[in-house]
C-alpha cells in the first residue's frame, strides 16, 4: 500500500537530543536512508533539549534540505522524559516512535513491529532480553548487571512484567500516545517506567520485539542517576497505590 502523499504521515520518528553534535549527522542519515526507502508517509521530529553544542545547526542543516524533517528546540534542558512527551504529542504519525540520538538501536527494526503495528496491537517496545536479542557492544559489567538489578527492583516494585524497560526503542498507536502521554509526569530518565505503567493500568496490550542494541560509551546515566531512577520508580508506585485506593 502507497500512502506516500500529502495525506498525514504513516509514521512519526522522535528522536530526543542533548548535546548529540558527535553523532546526530549519523543517526539522522541513516534514518532518512531506511525512510525515503519505504512506501509511506513519514515525518521526523528532532527535540533539542537545551544542547550547549552544535546538535541544533546540525539537524537545521536537515530541516533545510527535507521538510519532513523537523526540529524542536527546548531553550533549558529539561530531561529525556520530556523532550520524548513534547515530540510524541506535537507528531501526526499514525504510529509514533521513539528512539535514541546515539542510533544504540537502528530505525530498521520497525520493519519487526510493523505487521504486529497492522495486526491491531498499539504499543510495542524493543528489548534487549527477549529471545531473538542481541547486544551488538555491552556495557561494562558492573552497569550491564546494575541495568539487570534495576529491571528486576521495576518488575517487583511496579509488577511489570516486561523484561527491559529502558530500551529506548518503543513504538506507540497514535490513540495509545495520545492518551498515555498526556498523562506523563516525569521528565527523567525513569519516564519509561511510568509510560508503561500507564499503558498498563488503562489496559493496553504491550508486545516485546527483540532488537540488536550497541552501547553507547558517551551514555549519561551515572551511578547516581541509576538512583534517582530508582526513586521515581518508588514514587510512581505509590501515586499509582493511592490512585488504585481511592477509585
Amino acid at each position: 500500500m502507497n500512502i506516500k502523499s500529502n495525506s498525514s504521515p504513516y509514521l512519526s520518528v522522535i528522536i530526543p537530543a542533548f548535546n548529540e553534535e558527535s553523532i546526530i549527522r549519523v543517526t539522522l542519515e541513516n534514518v532518512l536512508e531506511y525512510l525515503t526507502a519505504q512506501k509511506f508517509h513519514y515525518e521526523v521530529i528532532v527535540v533539542n533539549d537545551g544542547s550547549s553544542d552544535s546538535t541544533a545547526n546540525i539537524v537545521s542543516e536537515f530541516t533545510s534540505l527535507n521538510s519532513k524533517v523537523k526540529l524542536y528546540n527546548i531553550e533549558e534542558n529539561t530531561g529525556k522524559g520530556w523532550a520524548v512527551k513534547k515530540g510524541m504529542l506535537s507528531a501526526k504519525g499514525r504510529y509514533r516512535l521513539f528512539m535514541d540520538a546515539d542510533n544504540s538501536t537502528s530505525i530498521d527494526h520497525f520493519e519487526l513491529m510493523k505487521p504486529i503495528l497492522e495486526s491491531g496491537s498499539e504499543i510495542i517496545i524493543g528489548s534487549r532480553r527477549v529471545k531473538g536479542a542481541k547486544i551488538a557492544v555491552h556495557q561494562t559489567w558492573l552497569r550491564e548487571n546494575l541495568g539487570r538489578v534495576f529491571n528486576l527492583a521495576v518488575r517487583t516494585i511496579n509488577g511489570l512484567p516486561y523484561h527491559d524497560t529502558q530500551a529506548g526503542f518503543k513504538v506507540f498507536s497514535n490513540t495509545a500516545a495520545e492518551k498515555i502521554f498526556k498523562l506523563q509526569t516525569l521528565s527523567g530518565w525513569a519516564f519509561d517506567i511510568e509510560l508503561l505503567l500507564l499503558a498498563k493500568n488503562l489496559g493496553y496490550e504491550i508486545r516485546e520485539v527483540p532488537i540488536i542494541w550497541k552501547n553507547n560509551s558517551n551514555s549519561r546515566v551515572r551511578f547516581s542517576g541509576m538512583i534517582k531512577m530508582l526513586m521515581d520508580v518508588l514514587r510512581i508506585n505509590f501515586i499509582s497505590g493511592i490512585k488504585r485506593s481511592s477509585n
